[in-house]
């Protein structure tokens, strides 16, 4: 029995012993937990990764059909070059081309060299004037034309048909008076000598909704009328293209 009781102290010895032992360790021998934490930050971000890929593939895809009908587009214009609308665009920007030319000069392709010395030109805003003195147009006094008048207005002629303008033909006189049956006045004679302007240019084809005739007399000098040289450059006819757009 005395054995028994020594059997039991001896095993509630170890059991205390195993107890403190426990006790002492339990704070330093213990399995560390899993890694958790690194795991799902990994099947995360698989997860991002397939999903970017799988928008690209689509991304992809739709764009190729988003260019398909664009290089088709492209494959018909380019394998008809000659279309009326190739045409009209190119008539159209050479027709650009040529306006822009004539806006920087107005006398571009107008056969000029063959007026000679006998008309003085003049470019302002808008218009073209010709300006031809009536000793070379008429006799004096009169509006019938001379034979040397006819010929300068024949080669004048060619340089007006070269445009589609309308023109304007202004007779003006000096201030000295005159009172024939005919002419009362210098009104009637600038007006006269205008008119048989613009009846020789219709009858050499001129286009008669181009023309007008005006008669402004002494009015509109460009010289002083105190001398003969300044009344002889006032009585002049002037034919004005009037180039400004409509």
């Amino acid at each position: 029995m005395m054995q028994a009781e020594q059997a039991s102290i001896v095993a509630d010895d170890d059991s205390v012993h195993a107890g403190k032992e426990g006790g002492r360790y339990a704070h330093w021998n213990f399995d560390p937990p899993a890694d958790t934490d690194e795991d799902s930050w990994l099947i995360v971000y698989l997860d991002v990764m397939t999903l970017l890929l799988v928008m690209l593939v689509v991304l992809l895809a739709f764009s190729d059909r988003i260019l398909e009908p664009h290089a088709a587009a492209q494959h018909v214009f380019a394998d008809r070059p000659d279309t009326p609308y190739s045409h009209a665009a190119q008539k159209a920007a050479n027709a650009v081309t040529v306006e822009h030319a004539a806006e920087e000069n107005p006398l571009a392709g107008l056969p000029l060299d063959t007026l000679g010395d006998d008309v003085e030109i003049l470019i302002q805003e808008g218009t073209i004037s010709f300006r031809i003195s009536n000793e070379i147009l008429f006799p004096s006094g009169q509006s019938m034309l001379t034979v040397p008048g006819i010929a300068l207005l024949d080669r004048l002629t060619k340089v007006l048909n070269a445009t589609e303008h309308k023109i304007s033909v202004e007779g003006h006189t000096d201030n000295v008076p005159i009172q024939t049956a005919r002419f009362p006045s210098n009104w009637e004679l600038s007006t006269g000598r205008a008119t048989s302007v613009v009846r020789h240019l219709e009858r050499s084809g001129v286009a008669s909704r181009r023309l007008r005739a005006t008669g402004y007399a002494d009015t509109r000098p460009i010289a002083l009328n105190g001398t003969p040289e300044g009344r002889a450059t006032n009585r002049r006819v002037e034919l004005i293209l009037e180039t400004r757009p409509h």
